[in-house]
């Protein structure tokens, strides 16, 4: 049993400084509104530590419990967690408004890789100098694009101009669960 702050910011115990605390137990008991050192008393009679909940509230909710098994508990849970979570990775395929075809097709073929892989893809074009002054060009090649990639992705964003580029994502489809 620790008696000091922990450097999560968790006040407890012999930190807590307001004179009465709104006190429960860690399985569910409420006490009411008591005195700190007699809920302090009660903590350190069951051998568990007095952790703040609730430091802002008035008066401050404190709970009965113990302290390390809290922690591990929570540290699990993120790690549930983070097991679960699904990381997004987004492939950047960049090409010009005066790209051959065949460069295309090579791009095309990478871009497929990736959706197939299930990764999200975004298309750019870069647009230099006097080509801004004509960005439909770089959502034309973007339009010459997608019909190749249109069977395994779903369009997310349409071809837009952001900045000196002319941008496209694509997602990979859902596959239908088989039953």
């Amino acid at each position: 049993m620790s008696r000091q702050t922990k450097k999560d910011d968790a006040i407890m115990n012999e930190d807590i400084t307001a004179k009465e605390v709104r006190c429960m137990n860690d399985d569910g008991t409420n006490y009411g509104i008591i005195p700190t050192r007699d809920a302090l008393k009660m903590a350190e009679d069951d051998g568990l530590d007095l952790v703040l909940i609730a430091p802002d509230a008035q008066p401050p909710v404190a709970k009965i419990m113990d302290y390390g098994k809290f922690k591990y508990q929570q540290e699990k849970k993120k790690k549930e967690a983070k097991k679960k979570q699904k990381v997004i990775v987004v492939k950047e395929i960049k090409l010009s408004v005066k790209i051959a075809d065949n460069d295309i097709n090579y791009k095309v073929k990478h871009a497929r890789e990736f959706l197939e892989a299930g990764n999200h893809v975004k298309f750019r074009v870069f647009l230099k100098g006097r080509e801004m002054a004509h960005p439909e060009s770089g959502v034309e090649v973007l339009e010459k694009v997608w019909p190749m990639v249109e069977d395994i992705a779903v369009m997310d964003k349409a071809p837009k101009l952001e900045g000196r580029y002319v941008n496209m994502m694509a997602l990979p489809k859902k596959e239908e669960k088989k039953n």
